[in-house]
């Protein structure tokens, strides 16, 4: 599956994920009205506005970008509804030939992390059959309970030729409460990004990993440390827009041929239409909005590579 994030990195010359993390916030009245008419103002109707309003945003975007990244906590507050709005949304991307990253930050020990990584990633066996879960093509991982906690991951990664991006930096203000602490002189979080390094070693694409690791772009030199430590990961970048992340910030995650990571935008994307910039295309048109916006990230990106970024 890395293999495969690469080759439409390429093709669409876009290092972009999109974020799919509906708030009901940035759904437009319009979306949510049609949904309450038909389901009432139930989880139910929260969750089909959920999957209206993703539908809308992929159908304007899937040609653009090589990968989208649900946050499965936004639909796990509608509950069982919500669930079935990400399994929705899962299939219609896979659908629409989009590389699925979910972003579900699980983590645990033995069997625990086994199960997770079957229901995300993998097939559980109900007698004699076999049935994936939610099927995504990556998760990102919590790596703070260690091996134990991430070795059940690659194990049905391998099996399944997929991937997962571990947390290594996140651009959250507070991340450097614990990520910072000196562990023998040393960041912790490079002695984590040594271990995705490790990890990865074992379970290699044609010039990437499949363990990749999750460094925000707010933290730009941190992210050129890393690069150096994980010359073989695939970067997940988070904090691109909304979170102050610019093109100029990026640079470093990157390798020399302008591979290597891959950005995140959730809201900066998905609620575009809100923004001054892209207000021309009204609540209506909130799908042609997120694809503008999508464009000009791209071009963002570009000019801080200092080059347009298709290779092929």
């Amino acid at each position: 599956m890395i293999n495969r994030l690469v080759e439409k990195i390429k093709k669409t010359g876009a290092p972009i994920v999109v974020g799919l993390d509906p708030m009901l916030k940035y759904i437009p009245d319009q979306v949510k009205e049609k949904a309450y008419r038909e389901y009432g103002e139930t989880l139910e109707g929260a969750a089909e506005a959920v999957w209206q309003f993703n539908k809308g945003i992929v159908d304007c975007i899937y040609d653009l970008v090589p990968a989208v990244k649900p946050q499965i906590a936004m639909y796990e507050q509608f509950g069982i509804e919500g669930l079935k709005a990400f399994q929705k949304t899962v299939d219609y991307c896979k659908e629409k030939g989009l590389v699925v990253i979910g972003d579900v930050k699980r983590g645990d020990i033995g069997s625990t992390s086994e199960a997770y990584a079957v229901g995300h990633l993998g097939k559980v066996q109900v007698g004699s059959q076999e049935y994936a879960g939610f099927d995504e093509d990556f998760i990102t991982v919590n790596p703070y309970l260690g091996s134990d906690g991430v070795k059940p991951f690659v194990e049905v990664c391998k099996k399944e030729k997929k991937g997962i991006f571990v947390l290594v930096k996140t651009s959250n203000p507070s991340s450097g409460e614990f990520q910072d602490r000196l562990v023998d002189g040393r960041p912790l979080y490079e002695a984590v990004g040594e271990k995705v390094a490790e990890w990865g070693a074992d379970h290699m694409g044609d010039d990437y990993s499949y363990v990749g690791a999750v460094v925000g772009a707010t933290y730009p030199e941190m992210g050129k440390v890393l690069r150096k430590i994980m010359p073989k990961a695939y970067i997940l970048v988070p904090g691109y827009g909304a979170q102050g992340g610019k093109g100029k910030d990026l640079v470093h995650f990157f390798n020399a041929d302008g591979l290597g990571a891959i950005v995140n935008s959730s809201r900066g994307i998905i609620a575009a239409y809100g923004q001054e910039q892209y207000a021309r295309f009204g609540a209506e048109h909130f799908g042609d909005a997120a694809r503008a916006a999508v464009e000009d990230m791209k071009a963002d990106i570009a000019g801080a590579l200092g080059f347009p970024f298709a290779v092929s």
